[in-house]
């Protein structure tokens, strides 16, 4: 197996001979949340993205998978009790991935009246058949924080629950149990043309960083790309489409943490926004998320200034420590690819639901194009289902859905809580420091036993970067999840670029340039 990031899988899918079942454009959430499935269901899958997994939106969230609260403001029921139900699966499936969060909103009367918040929670409780989660109520903020926390004229608040998630894990481990199953993933590499060819779709798929070209021939065509929908679509020989999504960027910033306890807050914004403010890894804070329409190139998006300002000062209207720009660490930005139903709404007000277009050529052409528009983080697992639904016509011998039940990898833990696992792990690996053991099993449930395979100390781990990161755990990115880049690395598979300095992050960026020379 090479050292370049470059998985490797013995394939012959895709030739003209042996045309592949599917092919999927788009190594987001959506586009792996659909070639797992795909595979699963025993349809050959190839997956090609012309960045990196995760680049995009699907690493930008705000780590939640939410029944999206606010959008029953909206009407959006069905998607609401849809995204509720996939909080209990997500905690099924990825247990080491996933843990719920108890959220205090934090009531502001001048936004929206104490019954209206009862009533939004009550059928929050209800939606979605909550098993696992417990139940909201109303708290006394100032009790709570008896150390003054909160401004003063906030007394009433609301607790309930969400999950949090490791967003572009979420998306790896996907892409990890896809190519287990037998499909391919292609990363950095772009699909630059496609035409139909009476029942087959013929496709040209070009590595962005050699030009080398591969002709990939498929059955179908899953568009899952996300902001870049639209621009697939261009690339396709003959298909016109009446869909559009509508770009939005969302911005967060990441802060130290400056309250005690493991909760996070939900404030309400003038605009009537809502805000999550979420403990984020160790001693840091996540806020955001901003809602401003987007028209740039999604590859160049990035915080404005007069967000950051924004989020401060919604903040600052709420806690009694008062926050400037002096305290923002680090902040990101994402492009939510939002079904654009109406033109006229406001950013926040764009429906957060998906939808579908199939396009299946002219009468002699069956050879099917689906494209998704909208979706989000939560409901990836649903839209995949409904993504096949629409394909099994074309694959009449299609296997049922599966993966409402199907855990993700490193979540094998034979029955028992993930707890126990870790427990058991700890006691029989005593030379991990504690932070190190923790971090480990996070990312990689029981994986973490193939990643330090023959490990007894940590001079096994081979070099220390800095922080938790050692050479080990590099190597098992560079091999099993198609890492490249120190980026690749220390942003997306892991977050350990939050904590190394300049210097550490050059020492990654050295080693991986001697790994190459040697590969």
């Amino acid at each position: 197996m090479t050292m370049t990031g470059k998985v490797s899988h013995q394939t012959t899918l895709g030739t003209e001979a042996d045309p592949v079942d599917l092919l999927v454009v788009g190594g987001g959430i959506n586009g792996v949340g659909v070639a797992r499935d795909a595979v699963g269901r025993g349809l050959s899958v190839v997956l090609c993205e012309k960045g990196d997994l995760s680049e995009g939106t699907s690493s930008r969230s705000g780590k939640y998978i939410h029944g999206g609260l606010r959008y029953l403001e909206y009407y959006e029921f069905r998607l609401v009790r849809e995204a509720l139900i996939e909080r209990e699966v997500v905690l099924d499936v990825a247990p080491h991935l996933a843990k719920p969060l108890r959220l205090i909103l934090v009531h502001s009367p001048e936004q929206r009246p104490r019954w209206l918040i009862r009533l939004g929670l009550f059928l929050y409780d209800h939606l979605g058949g909550r098993k696992r989660i417990p139940a909201s109520k109303a708290v006394n903020l100032q009790s709570e924080w008896p150390e003054g926390l909160i401004n003063p004229q906030f007394h009433c608040g609301f607790a309930y629950w969400d999950v949090w998630i490791d967003d572009a894990r979420l998306v790896v481990l996907n892409a990890v149990d896809a190519a287990r199953r037998g499909a391919e993933v292609l990363t950095r590499s772009e699909l630059s043309g496609a035409q139909r060819q009476g029942e087959l779709w013929c496709t040209t798929v070009r590595d962005v960083e050699t030009g080398d070209q591969r002709k990939i021939y498929a059955r179908a065509i899953f568009n899952g790309a996300g902001p870049w929908v639209e621009k697939v679509l261009s690339s396709v020989d003959k298909v016109k489409s009446g869909s559009s999504v509508r770009l939005v960027k969302g911005s967060h910033i990441i802060l130290p943490k400056w309250w005690t306890g493991d909760n996070g807050f939900v404030l309400q914004a003038p605009d009537k926004r809502i805000i999550f403010v979420n403990p984020y890894f160790e001693g840091l804070a996540l806020v955001g998320t901003t809602d401003v329409p987007f028209d740039g190139r999604p590859e160049d998006v990035k915080i404005d200034q007069d967000e950051i300002d924004y989020l401060l000062g919604i903040l600052n209207t709420y806690f009694t420590r008062q926050l400037s720009g002096s305290d923002v660490l680090h902040s990101y930005s994402g492009v939510r690819p939002l079904f654009n139903d109406d033109d006229d709404k406001s950013a926040s007000a764009v429906t957060r639901d998906y939808t579908f277009e199939l396009d299946i050529g002219g009468e002699k052409d069956k050879a099917p194009l689906l494209s998704a528009f909208g979706g989000k983080l939560t409901t990836y697992r649903k839209l995949a289902e409904h993504a096949l639904d629409h394909l099994v016509p074309f694959f009449p011998k299609m296997k049922p859905a599966w993966t409402a039940s199907a855990s993700l990898p490193g979540a094998d833990f034979s029955g028992g809580a993930s707890s126990d696992w870790a427990a058991s792990f700890r006691q029989s690996n005593p030379w991990l420091p504690e932070g190190l053991a923790e971090h480990y099993v996070l990312c990689y449930g029981t994986d973490t036993a193939k990643v330090l395979a023959g490990a007894s100390g940590l001079a096994d781990l081979g070099v220390h970067f800095g922080g938790l990161f050692y050479e080990v755990e590099a190597r098992w990115l560079l091999e099993h999840e198609w890492a490249r880049t120190a980026d690749d690395i220390l942003v997306r598979r892991t977050k350990h670029g939050l904590f190394l300095t300049d210097d550490e992050k050059a020492s990654v960026e050295t080693w991986l340039t001697g790994i190459r020379g040697a590969a």
